[in-house]
């Protein structure tokens, strides 16, 4: 059975099991607020008082798995009340005077897009509600990160207490220890503690992979750059913490060799890593700020490799061989709304030396803090359209700078679209740098060129 959407005269199908299976109650914003998608009887209920479209796009999105997107600037407050609609009719009135178009796939999540003016201009995707619980990283729990006092040997206190040495930053004094199981992790805990060569013990979490970009219909064409021969010493490095970074053919001379932290990388060849789009990101941002002459590079510091998540621990690994291997900035286009006092502490290390830390605040809009973007040490970068903050951007009172989260980057002959706080956070390191390069500035110059000269922002 398939079921009619319309809206505005754009006409879709989408079979009824893939709707018939999933169920919402929204979290309510005002206290009356309520949206049931679907319904006991497989329809649509609403009672929703003046909340802005893009929460009821992100609370349909994960109470159907479509994937949506929005023309940019699309928006209105809703303001409904209806029981037992059919999904088309609920749309009609969930949004107003905006045009929708609902696209089934047969081996892919049916997209919706919503619009002004025309379906090609839906580009920005809005991530589903459900991945606020997703964005909050989970305990590896049969691990722990153990840090030593100077002299003492973990290979010795593994074996005490039955783990791997499983990871290592000497720099630190710190390790990555697996346990058999959670239990044994546990019962392990208090011992290390206790131990008198043990300065600190911490959880280890994992964090989830960045969103991939998406294929656009675009005419922009790639950063226009000359590489100035860096000099010998005094050379700007930008530390580029994420996944994996794929070739950019002539951009490639702005790119150092890699240095992976996790492991090997499966790239695939048709699209392109979170990894590869912020580079793009970073090489527009240094174009603008350098008129398209430039020395700095980009040191890629894969903290993914082939796996679907990476981990606290990891993270300050890709961090401190940013840092060993001459970054005098570091872009932390990444995080989780867990806080790690491991990931704190290597951040205040790190900040105490020549070094400026970017990193996203994050694309969820609640309170709730987003790591590492509210560690101190670090600045946080939100994203902004238009002059004004984005609708998904996070709401953690912290201060905060912000810059566009939009960028299009061409690989294979393709254009692709990423948007969120990521490319925030990796155009505000690429005008850093190119601020540093264009004026023969330092590092703290940079710092201060930024909180200076883009805005702070703060949410309301």
């Amino acid at each position: 059975m398939r079921l009619p959407i319309a809206g505005n005269g754009a006409v879709r199908f989408v079979h009824i099991w893939s709707v018939m299976l999933l169920c919402l109650v929204a979290t309510p914003s005002p206290a009356a607020d309520r949206l049931l998608w679907p319904g006991p009887t497989n329809n649509v209920s609403a009672e929703i008082s003046s909340t802005r479209i893009v929460p009821i796009l992100r609370k349909i999105a994960a109470a159907t798995g479509w994937k949506v997107f929005v023309e940019p600037g699309s928006d209105h407050a809703v303001t409904v009340k209806f029981k037992n609609l059919p999904p088309g009719e609920a749309l009609r009135l969930l949004l107003g005077d905006l045009n929708f178009a609902l696209v089934p796939s047969s081996n892919a999540p049916a997209r919706l897009f919503v619009f002004k003016t025309s379906r090609g201009n839906a580009t920005e995707f809005v991530p589903p509600a459900k991945l606020s619980e997703a964005a909050k990283a989970k305990l590896i729990g049969n691990e722990l990160i153990v840090r030593l006092k100077p002299g003492s040997n973990i290979d010795d206190l593994a074996r005490l207490v039955g783990a791997k040495v499983v990871g290592r930053i000497d720099d630190l004094n710190a390790y990555r220890l697996r346990f058999e199981n959670d239990t044994a992790a546990n019962l392990s805990r208090d011992l290390l503690s206790s131990n008198p060569e043990v300065s600190d013990v911490d959880s280890n979490y994992m964090l989830e992979r960045p969103e991939v970009p998406q294929n656009v219909t675009s005419s922009t064409p790639p950063p226009q750059l000359q590489l100035r021969p860096p000099p010998d010493s005094g050379k700007i490095i930008i530390g580029l913490v994420d996944t994996s970074v794929q070739s950019l053919g002539e951009l490639d001379k702005f790119v150092l060799k890699s240095i992976s932290v996790a492991g090997t990388p499966s790239s695939g060849p048709t699209e392109p890593t979170h990894g590869t789009t912020m580079v793009g990101t970073i090489l527009r941002a240094l174009q603008a700020e350098t008129k398209g002459v430039t020395s700095v590079q980009i040191l890629p510091v894969d903290v993914y490799g082939p796996n679907p998540t990476t981990s606290t621990f990891d993270v300050a690994a890709g961090i401190i061989l940013a840092r060993n291997n001459g970054a005098t900035i570091i872009n932390l286009s990444l995080g989780s709304e867990t806080e790690s006092s491991f990931l704190r502490d290597t951040v205040t290390e790190v900040s105490k030396t020549d070094v400026a830390l970017f990193a996203a605040k994050g694309n969820q809009p609640t309170t709730t803090p987003f790591f590492p973007a509210a560690l101190e040490g670090v600045t946080a970068v939100t994203a902004t359209e238009q002059g004004h903050l984005a609708p998904y951007a996070n709401l953690a009172d912290i201060p905060t700078v912000g810059a566009p989260g939009r960028s299009v980057v061409s690989f294979n002959g393709l254009n692709f679209l990423s948007t969120g706080t990521s490319v925030a956070s990796a155009n505000v390191s690429g005008i850093a740098a190119g601020f540093m390069d264009a004026n023969s500035k330092g590092v703290s110059d940079a710092k201060a060129y930024i909180l200076n000269n883009m805005s702070i922002v703060r949410p309301k």
